[in-house]
């Protein structure tokens, strides 16, 4: 069973990342994309400690829309932050995650959509895949990753929660879509229904922790075994056993970011 995204070299997870690991060895995990920011020096340490508690580990980096405001007026700089990362770090795989988000606006639309161009010119550069955060943003989402590179790009839209319209749009592209705990949500029906329009090879899931704990651990931080409850789900949603999503999300990870 794979996390396709989470943030364990995060601070929430200093105080006991051994037990962590732990449970979800325990609950059949066996390995997690740890998705790191390009500009934390901080969490970019604590790698080291990740990979020697969970040496299966790979990882993302990428500037977050969040961040994004850092790089104002050199969005290049932003693309030069996570190359440098790339370089320093062998087994990070992807670019990510990057996108927009409309929802807090904590940086500038235009300097979100600038600094997302650059990180996608740089994944298309070094052929990795890309890792999609999109918020209330989908329309310029879409658009911007068409001109940036349409069939020549890869990816997952990660902690993808829309509906089937939103589910074809996104599929549209060739992406993957990730599943997060907000499947276990009660007004997450929609979700659950666009979940049967899903091609069986175009399907991830992940925790995102410490955020969107699944029901019933609602409220607490989120983990990595806590994806072992997100495939039940998903297996419930498809009217298919939960190992026939393990099987599918798996070698759909490995198609995806080639560990």
């Amino acid at each position: 069973m794979t996390d396709s995204h989470c943030h364990i070299a995060g601070k929430e997870f200093i105080a006991d990342l051994d037990a962590v690991v732990e449970r979800a060895r325990a609950a059949g995990v066996q390995r997690a994309l740890v998705i790191l920011a390009a500009e934390d020096d901080a969490e970019i340490a604590r790698v080291p400690t990740v990979l020697a508690t969970w040496p299966e580990c790979r990882f993302a980096v990428g500037v977050h829309p969040h961040h994004a405001h850092l790089f104002a007026g050199n969005p290049q700089g932003a693309a030069a932050a996570v190359a440098a990362r790339l370089d320093a770090l062998p087994l990070a795989l992807a670019v990510g995650e990057i996108g927009l988000d409309y929802h807090y606006d904590f940086s500038p639309r235009d300097v979100q959509h600038a600094v997302f161009r650059a990180q996608l010119q740089l994944a298309r550069s070094r052929d990795l895949p890309v890792v999609i955060h999109t918020r209330e943003a989908e329309d310029d989402t879409l658009r911007i990753l068409g001109e940036e590179g349409g069939a020549q790009l890869r990816g997952v839209f990660h902690c993808f929660t829309g509906d089937s319209a939103a589910a074809a749009r996104a599929l549209a592209t060739g992406f993957y879509l990730s599943v997060p705990g907000v499947v276990s949500f009660p007004k997450a029906e929609p979700l659950r229904l666009a979940l049967a329009q899903v091609p069986a090879d175009r399907l991830l899931v992940e925790t995102d922790s410490p955020y969107l704990a699944p029901a019933p651990f609602r409220g607490k931080r989120n983990e990595p075994a806590h994806v072992a409850t997100v495939v039940a789900l998903v297996a419930a949603a498809r009217g298919v056993t939960p190992e026939v999503i393990v099987a599918d999300t798996d070698r759909n990870f490995d198609a995806l970011f080639q560990p």
